[in-house]
């Protein structure tokens, strides 16, 4: 008869994370496959969980933050730095705390990131019912809020009975970290389940290694990548976040460099080559460089590197549908994605299985010629951008020339930095002007393009890169969304540098706005409805002061490079604001994107943009169908 030993299903489940370690195929070493445990507790937590977790504490850190949806945030943020080697658990109370959780799931469905979701539920018993902050549904008695986390969730259990943990945590590690399954998992944890005992095995916590083996593809997909590639005249990779993932770089960089392929990259795979890579057109689609749309349109093969081709990347299908793509991918469901040929499996062994296959082969020198003039000219355009220091007279600096200055001070610390984004203006002109040369130093979530992800991510970066300078850009709007992890960043000594970029309003949803055809409205302050004080003058510094970071604001370029010296210099958490126009933008490169427009208005904008509309869905119709 085997060991047992009688736990709690709380008890149970912290020994069961803590024991988790996680390696490689190919590394030595192990670490702890959970860095810690994020935590705001209530009464649907406190009392079950929330004393496994102190009795745990030196095995499984938990940390405390000011807002659910924030530090799952920085949970999933530590999981993409690392790489999805490691991760985060999360948990709440019931009610608010849980659904708080369902933005956060989103964006991690969304990116394919991992991140283990522990909400606190209602009372199985149902002897305190309703108890507090419970959801009645008036025609399903089984109902609670955390069903809302079901279409958000890779896996979702509930745990009714504690010795269901025996097959539901090995089926959510396993979803975890499955490279092709990766993404959120939820364990709801009804309260009054998370204090009952159970004999569990004591095996069932023996400490036990997760090996992280890349998937392999099959010879007859490679031999049908390697007959469509070996045609090709115009081949363009497109590396996605499966190949940062996969940490292809080496073998992506051999690829090109073998057979005279040029490389664009997305937001996720951005980093996957080096900015100064001969071959390295920059990024591919809507905010995209000239260098790579321009051959992505002439291109007769696209192979699509680990990457989902979300609309920002293929033009709404407009930019390359005409091609064949070939696609690599751990995600059967993604490899789908343009109808072409596909190879199921991990980045860097079928680059190298498609390099030896390919032997001598290489692109025609005239296309390689071509791609490398188009990469110097573009990283020329973009020094010629971010070389500016000071804003045209009589206007504020805009985002390029900010991006510029921030990066002159990375240059200084050898390219060590992540800098760390998600939405609005930024994300596009970070694409275009940033640069880095390692894997992992451009850290942007625009799968979901979460508002109020910079700050909170920022601090996910932080702890799983605690020796690198980790700087948050970010626009007033997303600040103003959620800003609250400045103090849990000052709490765990987990320094950040925040730029602030304040354009007073959402800028880049007001230049949308218009583009389609619609007045200023409701986007800017000057546009919104305002009462008789009118829209408030913030001073993001101070805010940030209030919560115990160091804080400043700037009046230009030159005011912004001098900070920049004095927060690398600090001790803690340290942001800078200054004022930027909401009008420029980077005009260099770009592609159409389609956003619908009214088909019947009153305005005459908004009938000439929707004639602009259907010429381009007209014309990217005729593409698709010659193709």
């Amino acid at each position: 008869m085997s060991a047992t030993v009688r736990l709690t299903c709380a008890q149970a489940l912290v020994r069961y994370l803590a024991a988790l370690r996680c390696r490689d195929v190919d590394e030595e070493t192990s670490a702890p496959l959970f860095g810690g445990v994020f935590a705001i507790f209530g009464h649907g937590n406190v009392a079950g969980l929330g004393e496994a977790l102190h009795a745990a504490r030196d095995e499984l850190p938990t940390f405390r933050a000011h807002n659910e949806q924030a530090m799952a945030h920085a949970a999933i943020a530590y999981a993409k730095t690392n790489m999805r080697r490691r991760m985060m658990a999360v948990t709440t109370s019931i009610g608010p705390g849980a659904t708080n959780l369902v933005t956060a799931a989103a964006l991690a469905h969304v990116n394919r990131l991992p991140v283990l979701l522990l909400p606190g539920d209602i009372f199985v018993s149902r002897a305190p019912d309703p108890v507090l902050q419970q959801l009645e549904d008036f025609s399903d008695g089984t109902v609670s809020v955390n069903d809302c986390l079901r279409p958000v969730s890779r896996y979702f259990d509930r745990i009714v009975r504690p010795e269901q943990l025996l097959t539901a945590l090995p089926r959510a590690i396993r979803a975890l970290t499955d490279p092709a399954a990766c993404g959120p998992v939820t364990l709801a944890l009804p309260q009054d389940v998370q204090t009952e005992a159970y004999d569990f095995p004591v095996s069932f916590f023996e400490p036990r290694e997760i090996v992280f083996r890349a998937p392999i593809p099959t010879d007859d997909e490679l031999m049908a990548a390697l007959d469509a590639i070996e045609v090709s005249q115009r081949p363009v990779i497109i590396a996605g976040g499966g190949s940062l993932y996969a940490k292809a770089t080496p073998e992506l960089m051999a690829f090109a460099d073998k057979h005279g392929v040029p490389v664009c990259e997305t937001q996720a795979g951005k980093g996957a080559m080096p900015w100064n890579h001969p071959l390295q057109l920059g990024p591919a689609g809507v905010t995209g460089s000239t260098a790579a749309n321009t051959l992505l349109r002439d291109a007769d093969l696209v192979i699509a590197v680990g990457t989902r081709l979300q609309d920002f990347t293929t033009g709404s299908n407009a930019l390359f549908r005409h091609v064949p793509i070939l696609s690599i991918n751990v995600n059967a469901f993604d490899s789908l994605k343009g109808d072409g040929v596909e190879v199921i499996g991990d980045a860097a062994i079928a680059l190298d299985d498609l390099s030896f296959g390919l032997d001598d082969w290489a692109a025609p020198e005239a296309w390689t010629t071509r791609a490398r003039d188009a990469a110097r000219e573009w990283v020329d355009t973009v020094t010629r951008i971010t070389g500016e220091r000071k804003a045209p007279a009589g206007r504020l600096p805009y985002d390029g020339e900010v991006i510029g200055a921030v990066q002159r001070s990375s240059a200084l610390s050898a390219q060590s930095d992540i800098v760390v984004c998600a939405a609005g203006t930024l994300p596009a002109e970070l694409e275009k002007l940033w640069r880095t040369e390692t894997a992992g130093g451009y850290h942007m979530e625009y799968g979901y393009s979460c508002m109020g992800y910079e700050i909170a991510g920022g601090l996910g970066v932080k702890m799983a890169a605690p020796d690198r300078e980790v700087i948050v850009m970010v626009g007033d709007g997303s600040y103003l969304m959620m800003n609250s992890e400045i103090a849990t960043s000052v709490m765990l000594d987990a320094k950040l540098i925040i730029v602030v970029l304040d354009n007073r309003g959402y800028g880049c949803i007001n230049r949308l706005q218009q583009a389609t055809g619609s007045a200023p409205f409701n986007n800017m302050f000057d546009d919104c409805v305002q009462g008789r004080h009118g829209a408030p003058r913030i001073d993001f510094a101070a805010h940030a002061r209030a919560m115990g970071a160091i804080a400043e604001h700037v009046a230009d370029i030159a005011g912004l490079e001098s900070a920049m010296e004095r927060a690398r210099a600090a001790d803690r958490t340290y942001l800078i604001s200054i004022d930027t126009d909401h009008t420029r933008t980077t005009a260099d490169g770009g592609a159409w994107w389609e956003v619908a427009v009214p088909e019947v208005s009153t305005r005459d904008a908004v009938r000439d943009a929707r004639n602009g509309y259907e010429s381009a869905t007209v014309g990217r119709k005729a593409r698709n169908t010659s193709a």
